[in-house]
């Protein structure tokens, strides 16, 4: 067996409502009301090669960390062990313990509710899905069907992302910032600001995040487990 690298090749991007890291979930399928679009490189628009996917309700990408590498601190860079914001930020797990973006490859995985499958659209066959955890333009390099019977786990052990995986904000709008929303984005953007989109060492209650979500501008803190809006200004 050669021990030559393999390279891959991109077939689609992602379109989602994220321009920056800083709010998107650490998982995906954490905020359902999430809508993304996988729209497919030009040598990929082949409608039959979704042929029979409209009979699924999950589907797994297989992406690529793609900020992570634009920095260059991937690959020869990559640390045996990494710090899980969930975790405070200040013990370390092994890298291959955690689903830390910064390891040997670089690739991500995310299951993703599929909603609607466009075959023929202006830019070729489009999928439109839920909840996705992805950077807009990310590059996806492989979709495969989720299969209930050999992929769900229920009894699995969640290891230390279990107690992590609990925590939860209670959103407060004194100023009724939402209203400027429309119903889908506005669930979508409670989703987020709920799952407490700070790094787990930043527990400082005068700070004020700023997150950019779907064209918004969304300021807010945070104290105790009540996060506070400040402010929801649209930015284009």
């Amino acid at each position: 067996m050669s021990d030559a690298g393999y390279t891959l090749t991109p077939i689609a991007r992602i379109r989602s409502e994220f321009k920056e890291k800083f709010g998107i979930p650490r998982q995906s399928g954490l905020v359902e009301a999430l809508r993304a679009r996988v729209v497919f490189e030009p040598a990929f628009r082949r409608p039959e090669a979704l042929r029979g996917l409209e009979a699924y309700s999950h589907l797994w990408l297989i992406w690529q960390f793609s900020q992570v590498v634009a920095e260059g601190q991937d690959g020869a860079n990559w640390r045996p062990t990494v710090r899980p914001p969930r975790l405070g930020g200040n013990r370390r797990m092994g890298v291959f313990a955690t689903r830390s973006p910064y390891r040997p490859n670089a690739l991500g995985l995310s299951c993703v509710r599929l909603l609607g499958v466009e075959p023929a659209g202006p830019e070729g066959p489009v999928l439109t899905v839920g909840g996705a955890d992805l950077l807009d333009g990310t590059p996806i390099y492989d979709i495969k069907p989720y299969l209930p019977q050999v992929d769900a786990h229920p009894g699995a052990a969640a290891g230390f992302s279990g107690p992590a995986a609990a925590h939860a904000l209670a959103l407060r709008d004194p100023g009724r910032c939402l209203d400027a929303l429309d119903p889908q984005t506005r669930e979508a953007l409670c989703g987020v600001l709920e799952n407490d989109p700070r790094p787990g060492y930043q527990q400082d209650p005068g700070r004020v995040y700023g997150l950019s979500f779907a064209g918004w501008a969304v300021r807010f803190r945070v104290e105790g487990d009540t996060l506070t809006l400040l402010s929801v200004r649209w930015e284009g």
